[in-house]
């Protein structure tokens, strides 16, 4: 199980959760899947994906992909809100303020449903379409790419 995986994509996973002073950062690709989380507000940790354990004394920090479901893909859903922009998603205005949106809340066409932060700058993302909104795809703080799905309206 353990396959060697470049140092250098932890140190950057890190790098990335202390610059953006996030709590946690989940990263996967074909082979792994890797989360980091921060202990009390200082240093980054790494803790182990929930997955079926053999004993409950041993957790795995990098656990390979085998035969385990697909998270649903909506990509190219044409109900998913996506990031205009890379940056991190913000769900609400700020910490003491309600989410712009929750799952089941009706919204309109243009109403914001999120902010990006970009270089500083918070960019509000609108809904394309008028709708329910059946899912929300990201949690405040993440990291996003350009085109990545954050919200479903149905």
């Amino acid at each position: 199980m353990a396959n060697s995986i470049d140092i250098k994509i932890i140190s950057k996973l890190a790098e990335i959760l202390d610059k953006n002073q996030l709590t946690g950062l989940n990263y996967e690709d074909e082979t792994y899947k890797i989360s980091l989380t921060r202990d009390s507000g200082f240093a980054p940790t790494y803790a182990p994906v929930a997955a079926p354990m053999a004993s409950p004394q041993v957790q795995p920090t990098i656990e390979e992909i085998t035969d385990e479901p697909k998270i649903e893909d909506y990509s190219n859903s044409p109900d998913a809100v996506k990031s205009p922009m890379v940056g991190v998603v913000y769900l609400s205005s700020n910490p003491n303020s309600p989410a712009y949106v929750k799952v089941g809340d009706m919204v309109t066409e243009g109403d914001t449903v999120c902010l990006i932060e970009a270089m500083k700058t918070f960019n509000p993302v609108k809904a394309h379409k008028s709708g329910k909104v059946t899912k929300i795809l990201v949690a405040a703080g993440d990291p996003v790419e350009y085109g990545e799905p954050l919200v479903i309206i149905e």
